[in-house]
């Protein structure tokens, strides 16, 4: 607590330098209350006072009812408000008409650098979150219940429109047996890791009975089916196991809920997600509007929108969650391969803590790999929905071309024209969505979308502490994040805080001054790297510090399983990019080691 009270005296600090104002009372009133309340201060009153502040960009003024627990009186708070008189006028409360963006930055800096840090909240707040959990798959079900019949049928018809292609060509790679799976990084309900995942001996009566039959998923080739014999009856739907939730770190006013899925499910999913990839990338148009493998062209509609106004960030709450499992059959409905392959793939029961195992209305929480390109599909299918409510007529192939590069989902972030913002957030509600307004703008001149923000054009993207500070070398995880930290602050011009951090860093591992791309942690600057002798042998530039050395759990594999993973990473070209040990060590590395020597202080050929 009192190094996060430190670092956040030497922020503002840096903050008031940038903007010419005083911060003495600022940090006075930080300390106080930090003291007073604690921990939840910096990481939930802070970021709540920053979503007002966010909200009042979006109306062009403070509203009476925002800033709670700062203004007594309502309008603009004395707390920051030296920077605050740079951006609203304080007798009116009205945004100016040239807001001081370096002051929009401090506010934002200086409010939610401790909102995401690595913590777990109170147990009360955990049992909140799993009872909302519960209620979602309450309402995802009235959700289902309530849509009205020409709704559902025009999902259908403006699914097709955008969707045909896509599923058309993934209907004939399921047809034809083309699935290669593959097994991903993550937990699995069943705790099984790494290269064990090979191993394994279950599947399920869904899975065999269509495209995904066991010989050609679970065996390397024809000439082991003798193999077969080692596995057990094949699980009816009844007897299938439960994916289980679980509770992630997220902030400390609530926890992300999640689901670990089977083994052989997400075994399955992984290769149903690289058949619907494949083919979205085929169809040009389809990929520029769902495409889920980049976050850049989100962020630059996001910074195209809080310049001219022409496009609005929306937000869902629960994304993943409110996704209902009619809506993917809706979009799957004329594909009966690609439909029978994803609904083998879904589980459709959860364990849930201090509810036992409940029957799921949803498509999927996150942890199924189909979660993500599927709730794309089905946003951006009713944000055409919205489109063709908007202009009260039937949408053709060209409007849809009309329109790419103004509308974009990723994940729950979607982009949207203005004008058709109404629309989407009524129909998104209507289909049992959840629109979070506080992290969704369409107004003013902020946006906000897949981590980075804009005010007018100009990036306020902030850095953020994300685990507590390390007190000892044996906190790794803590310095490779404090060091993260500290090159972020750099950056962004804090020089103040990052000489701060720079001899905190100091007092645990050595710290020079490197490349980028340099593997040492070091100190990243706009000057020279640092050389203190040369290799004799490769006559390239050294520096002492630390490396990073990931820890993977030993997990050896032979016979069938490392067959069987040799061929399917070969198929997928993953082979020359695997270490040469993942047949003895595999898995999320358990821990990581920081390694001193001489390593050089830039990336490959720089400096040579």
């Amino acid at each position: 607590m009192k190094s996060l009270t430190v670092f956040m005296q030497y922020v503002l600090a840096d903050a008031s330098t940038w903007c010419d104002t005083s911060t003495i009372r600022d940090l006075q009133t930080i300390t106080e209350r930090s003291e007073h309340e604690g921990l939840s201060f910096l990481t939930i009153t802070l970021p709540n006072f920053a979503k007002d502040f966010q909200r009042s960009l979006d109306q062009g003024q403070v509203g009476h009812d925002q800033f709670a627990g700062f203004s007594r009186a309502g309008g603009l708070p004395r707390f920051l408000g030296g920077f605050l008189d740079h951006v609203f006028d304080r007798s009116s409360g009205r945004l100016l008409d040239s807001p001081c963006t370096a002051c929009i930055h401090s506010v934002r800096q200086i409010t939610l650098a401790c909102e995401k840090i690595n913590l777990e909240c109170s147990e009360a707040r955990k049992r909140k979150a799993i009872r909302g959990y519960i209620e979602c798959e309450k309402e995802v079900r009235d959700a289902d219940r309530n849509l009205p019949a020409d709704l559902s049928a025009g999902f259908d018809r403006v699914s097709n429109l955008l969707w045909s292609e896509v599923f058309s060509a993934a209907n004939l790679a399921v047809g034809r047996g083309e699935i290669i799976p593959r097994h991903g990084p993550g937990g699995t309900a069943d705790a099984t890791r790494g290269n064990a995942k090979w191993l394994s001996t279950v599947y399920t009566r869904r899975l065999d009975r269509g495209a995904l039959p066991l010989g050609t998923a679970l065996l390397p080739s024809d000439r082991h089916w003798q193999c077969l014999t080692d596995f057990p009856d094949l699980l009816e739907p009844g007897e299938e196991p439960p994916v289980k939730v679980v509770l992630v770190p997220k902030t400390l006013k609530t926890p992300r809920v999640i689901a670990m899925e089977p083994t052989w499910m997400q075994f399955m999913q992984q290769g149903l997600l690289a058949v619907l990839t494949s083919a979205a990338k085929r169809v040009d148009y389809a990929w520029q509007l769902v495409g889920w493998s980049s976050q850049v062209p989100n962020q630059q509609m996001a910074r195209t929108g809080s310049i001219d106004g022409s496009l609005a960030t929306l937000d869902l709450s629960e994304a993943s969650d409110r996704v209902s499992n009619q809506h993917v059959r809706a979009l799957l409905r004329r594909y009966p391969d690609l439909f029978e392959a994803v609904d083998a793939c879904r589980s459709r029961k959860a364990d849930v803590p201090g509810h036992g195992v409940q029957r799921l209305a949803k498509f999927a929480s996150m942890g199924s790999a189909l979660t993500f390109p599927m709730e794309a599909m089905v946003f951006m299918t009713i944000v055409f929905l919205a489109v063709e409510k908007v202009h009260n007529r039937p949408l053709s192939h060209r409007d849809i071309q009309s329109l790419v590069g103004q509308v974009r989902t990723f994940g729950d972030d979607i982009i949207v024209p203005v004008r058709y913002v109404s629309a989407t957030i009524e129909l998104l509600e209507t289909f049992g969505l959840k629109v979070n307004s506080n992290k969704s703008y369409w107004n003013g001149k902020f946006r906000e979308s897949c981590g980075k923000d804009y005010y007018d054009g100009v990036d306020v993207t902030l850095a953020r502490v994300r685990s507590v500070f390390p007190v000892s070398r044996k906190d790794a995880h803590e310095i490779v994040s404090f060091v993260s930290l500290r090159n972020q602050m750099y950056q962004q011009g804090y020089w103040k805080t990052a000489r701060y951090l720079d001899g905190e860093i100091g007092r645990l591992i050595p710290f020079p001054s490197i490349h980028p791309g340099s593997p040492v942690l070091g100190r990243h600057t706009f000057l020279d790297f640092e050389v203190q002798k040369m290799c004799p042998h490769l006559h390239r530039p050294l520096v002492r510090g630390v490396a990073i050395k990931a820890i993977i759990p030993a997990n050896k594999l032979d016979g069938i399983g490392a067959l069987h993973k040799i061929l399917t990473l070969k198929q997928f070209n993953d082979l020359p990019f695997v270490d040469s040990e993942h047949l003895a060590r595999s898995g999320r590395s358990s821990a990581i080691a920081l390694h001193t020597g001489w390593h050089t202080p830039c990336e490959w050929g720089v400096g040579e």
